[in-house]
């Protein structure tokens, strides 16, 4: 299907969605008339529409998300004059904490589990139209799985030691709150399912540019082996890592950018990529911590990912002479997972696996591919952690890790803290409809 084709069903279906929505939970509630309507042998062209739906929705608080892990993990400051909490609540300033009521943990909460809501509901829908064979039901089921566990891992990478909840297939009932490596294990789970329903898949639904090379069963397999492989790593199951990357894109001599992105265009009804702001604004801006451009070597072209401002910005007592430059126009694709990534992760499980050689053959692969010499330090396992850190900070800065990589090795205590009695914080609470 042609994007716009896509853009107009993606943002007829969120409207649709939007409007139904029910207070009782911040993860939303469809209409009992509307969800009937789909769970009475929904066409292929109802069911697509979900599809294009949900894949659409994933953008919706996507830069708010962004901004909360690139704010607590001191990558980026979003510097909001009309929004002062960016650079109070979210860096502890004086004595604020964050707030389990603010829009900036209920609002991708709310979003995040609309998704996993419509994600339930084409799994029970497909399964119920008659119009299907077998394998096409496997097709839509295998996708809704494989999006429900990502929307459920970013909202747990938000709350973690909080935990989130799994079973929300009754809104008025829902499942209780998980704790962490029990919610990890739920989504690897959900993933495995998922992943076994594509392998007996048809896939006859569209999907958006931001999923070329991968629209079909074995890409869907894939980007599902790419998702795993990064909760692995998480739940330090270095064996599971290795062999989610062998079924996955993962190439260690392959093309960074390579995988899985959204996307977004000027077409009508479609949406503009709201991570992108232009170079030397004032007012609302999002700049780069100055760390950044200190700890990064001499010659790295990623220091590309951010700009020098003509002037240096400044606000609440924080400055940066660097814009943001990840997302260089209003429709620059974002990755939802790359090779770059897929290939730090083989460097990680590596180093774990006592495979030094080969860890150091793929750190030297990230280094080369941003014009830096191969790697000289010392050739152990906590060096190279240190090492593996640092690429993973420069290549993948401002998609959304740094903050929960900091935290999964016991570091935040290292990030910088800028303003005296500003904290860093290890989770977001849950919030407060919650609780």
């Amino acid at each position: 299907m042609a994007d716009t084709a896509y853009q107009k069903i993606a943002f007829l279906l969120l409207a649709v969605t939007a409007c139904f929505i029910s207070c009782k939970k911040d993860f939303g509630n469809l209409n009992s008339s509307v969800e009937s309507d789909y769970l009475n042998n929904a066409s292929k062209e109802q069911l697509n529409n979900l599809v294009s739906g949900t894949e659409s929705g994933i953008r919706i608080k996507l830069a708010l998300y962004l901004d909360d892990v690139g704010t607590l993990g001191r990558e980026t400051y979003r510097f909001s004059p009309s929004e002062p909490t960016y650079l109070t609540e979210l860096l502890g300033f004086g004595e604020t904490t964050l707030s389990s009521s603010s829009f900036y943990i209920v609002n991708p909460w709310a979003t995040n589990y609309r998704i996993v809501k419509n994600c339930n509901l084409l799994e029970k829908a497909s399964a119920n139209s008659v119009s299907l064979s077998v394998g096409e039901k496997y097709g839509y089921s295998g996708f809704a799985k494989t999006i429900k566990a990502y929307q459920l891992l970013l909202t747990l990478n938000l709350t973690y030691s909080n935990g989130i909840r799994i079973d929300v297939e009754n809104a008025d009932k829902p499942g209780p709150v998980v704790a962490y490596e029990d919610a990890l294990r739920a989504i690897d789970s959900l993933l495995r399912g998922g992943r076994d329903d594509l392998s007996k898949a048809s896939v006859v639904f569209p999907l958006s540019g931001g999923f070329d090379g991968f629209n079909n069963a074995t890409g869907l397999i894939k980007f599902n082996a790419a998702l795993a492989a990064r909760v692995a790593v998480y739940r330090k199951q270095w064996n599971d890592a290795l062999t989610d990357l062998g079924i996955s894109f993962f190439d260690l001599h392959g093309n960074f950018s390579t995988g899985i992105y959204s996307v977004f265009s000027t077409g009508t009804g479609d949406m503009l990529n709201p991570l992108f702001i232009p170079q030397n604004q004032n007012g609302e801006i999002r700049v780069a911590h100055p760390s950044y451009a200190a700890g990064i070597e001499t010659g790295d072209d990623r220091i590309n990912k951010t700009s020098l401002r003509t002037t240096t910005a400044s606000l609440n007592g924080l400055s940066s002479d660097r814009d943001v430059w990840v997302y260089t126009s209003s429709v620059a694709p974002a990755p939802v997972i790359r090779n770059e990534e897929l290939i730090l992760i083989y460097t990680e499980a590596n180093i774990w696996q006592n495979n030094l050689a080969d860890a150091v053959e793929a750190l030297n692969i990230i280094r080369r591919g941003h014009h830096l010499a191969d790697y000289a330090g010392v050739v152990d396992q906590p060096a190279l952690i240190t090492e593996m850190l640092q690429q993973r900070r420069y290549s993948l800065y401002f998609e959304g890790h740094r903050w929960i990589d900091i935290r999964r090795y016991n570091l935040l205590g290292t990030l910088p803290v800028d303003r005296t009695n500003d904290d860093v914080w290890p989770a977001f609470p849950l919030p407060l409809t919650e609780q």
